[in-house]
């Protein structure tokens, strides 16, 4: 635990002072209402204007032993833990821009704070693209691997992490490090993705970019089930149609009686019953895949995929409304499953029958990766009694479930992570790297 650090008035000024000298006049304040992570409210807020200036900030803490907090878009800021302590908020937000790259290196650096979205409409611009597609609206580059999130694409180019070539970064003693360039380079770099901003500040990425495909099509199928998904996904892979993305987006009434399921999944398995749709009040989901490459390619892909789904099957050249975003909203409790593809409909199953009540589901189901949603409502006890019963599902199959957000209660009752693999090794990392634990103390699993 770290203890919090006494500063009286006069040496609270004096460190708003110093960073103000660091920063500029606009770029330092007292922390206000909103500055909080994770509920844990900061006292100071910087916004350094360069990598020099971060490591004045992070050599000023360190003088006087205060904690350091980095902060990109704060479109994730809740997720994770609760840092034992936010002294200083660390703004990334002017750590931002995109370096000059020779055309055909197949590479960009980016600056930590700069907006996925300002970095994607500039390399449009010359017909690239980075293949990430973080469902969190105006969410910084660091920010996406800081929590190390991934959107639809993730399917076939990975994560962010998994496109990483090298990091730039601030140590907790505020020396600037540089990752990448081999394999042991690359290994350290991929160790600060998902680190929350507790293993060191990031500063720069450079990331793989690919030439922006001339076509792309979503074809979907109505779904009413987890078993006929994970029958339709078998299916879908096992053809060899090269998909770019397979997202599910079950809602909280999709085949939620046991009658529409036992139909339901009678009509996956039967050609016959294929063009009766089901009746009654439940909502049917959606199976996507989407296929990019060249148009005539893209075309005959399409039509196989089609045939494959069935008359329900439809195609488009836009996404559906919910394609890239989350199936929570601001005070639910967000939940990530992750399992092989062949138990995703055990999870799901398993997460609505410890709920007892209709469950949201929504994610890269042709990975085994979604994401479900419990209400913010929910006692904290009975979440932590539906974490332990799918826990136990998922564990035996090779999987996890982790909270990613909670409100306040519950996030104070359940264990957010689970059975934790790799601790040891990640403790010794961050031993390493912040032994002084001044970098985001706490947000880290085991209480890092």
């Amino acid at each position: 635990m770290v203890p919090a650090r006494s500063t009286g008035a006069s040496g609270a000024l004096d460190i708003a002072h110093r960073l103000t000298e660091i920063c500029g006049p606009r770029f330092a304040r007292f922390a206000g209402p909103a500055d909080e992570v994770a509920g844990r409210p900061a006292r100071w807020v910087a916004v350094p204007g360069g990598p020099h200036a971060a490591a004045q900030v992070l050599r000023l803490a360190a003088r006087h032993d205060l904690t350091v907090v980095p902060r990109g878009a704060g479109t994730k800021i809740d997720w994770g833990a609760a840092p034992e302590r936010v002294d200083i908020m660390l703004d990334t937000g002017r750590l931002a821009g995109i370096g000059h790259q020779p055309p055909g290196r197949g590479t960009a650096e980016v600056g930590a704070g700069t907006p996925l979205r300002a970095v994607q409409a500039t390399l449009e611009r010359t017909g690239q693209r980075l293949a990430l597609d973080a469902p969190s609206p105006g969410a910084t580059v660091g920010g996406v691997l800081a929590a190390d999130e991934a959107g639809p694409l993730r399917h076939r180019h990975g994560t962010a992490c998994d496109q990483l070539v090298g990091l730039r970064y601030l140590a907790a003693d505020g020396e600037l490090a540089e990752a990448g360039g081999g394999a042991a380079g690359l290994a350290q770099a991929r160790m600060l993705c998902g680190s929350e901003g507790a293993l060191g500040v990031l500063v720069s990425a450079t990331l793989r970019v690919q030439a922006v495909p001339a076509s792309r099509v979503w074809v979907t199928r109505p779904v009413w089930t987890p078993l006929e998904v994970h029958d339709l996904i078998r299916a879908v892979l096992a053809a060899r149609l090269d998909p770019a993305a397979v997202e599910l987006d079950l809602p909280a009434g999709a085949g939620s009686r046991q009658r529409r399921d036992r139909r339901a999944e009678a009509m996956a398995r039967h050609p016959s019953m294929a063009g009766r749709a089901p009746t009654g009040p439940a909502s049917a989901g959606s199976l996507v895949v989407l296929l990019e490459g060249g148009p005539s390619d893209v075309a005959e892909r399409a039509d196989r995929l089609t045939s494959l789904f069935g008359a329900r099957a439809t195609v488009a050249r836009s996404a559906p409304p919910w394609w890239r975003s989350y199936p929570f909203a601001p005070g639910d409790t967000a939940l990530r499953l992750e399992v092989p593809i062949t138990d995703l409909h055990a999870a799901v199953y398993a997460l609505r029958d410890a709920a007892g009540t209709p469950v949201p589901v929504r994610g890269s189901a042709g990975l085994g990766v979604v994401h479900a949603a419990l209400p913010g409502a929910m006692p904290p006890d009975r979440v932590a009694a539906i974490l332990a019963a799918v826990r136990g599902v998922l564990l035996a199959r090779q999987g996890r479930c982790v909270v990613l957000s909670a409100p306040p209660a519950v996030r104070r009752a359940v264990d957010l992570w689970g059975e934790l693999v790799g601790l040891a090794r990640l403790r010794a990392v961050k031993q390493h790297l912040d032994p002084t634990h001044r970098l985001a103390p706490g947000r880290l699993p085991g209480g890092l």
